[in-house]
């Protein structure tokens, strides 16, 4: 449990380390990113067929929504999920890591600062980052 701990701590740091010279608005990094989801088509997943359900762009606008109405832990779990997906051309996906990678810098400074509901996406985001 600890060098889950440790790891999940190192890929924090990491994070921060590379998103501490581009510091943009959360909001505007999702944007970016349905916009480059919705540009190209979704890759087939391993088994040549594309996996059902909502669109991968449809999800970022979701976690915009969540993002901005301070429903931080569903904007986490829906872009943690959406990470997962493996049906996103490699763009996609670099469009997808930037977003989240802004967002979470965003939700760790707020919980740094004491906000409750920053707090709680961050150990939401921790609980599925150790729990695979």
């Amino acid at each position: 449990m600890t060098s889950r701990r440790s790891a999940s701590l190192a890929l924090v740091l990491l994070v921060s380390i590379a998103t501490a010279c581009k510091k943009e608005d959360p909001v505007a990094e999702l944007e970016k990113s349905a916009a480059a989801l919705e540009k190209a088509p979704a890759a087939p997943a391993e088994g040549g067929e594309a996996i059902p359900g909502a669109a991968p762009a449809e999800q970022v606008k979701k976690a915009i929504a969540d993002f901005k109405s301070g429903k931080m832990e569903d904007a986490v779990t829906r872009l943690q999920l959406l990470r997962a997906q493996p049906v996103m051309t490699p763009e996609q996906r670099i469009a997808l890591q930037d977003s989240i990678a802004s967002v979470m810098q965003e939700i760790y400074a707020m919980a740094q600062n004491g906000d409750a509901r920053a707090k709680a996406a961050v150990a939401q985001y921790e609980r599925m980052q150790t729990g695979r």
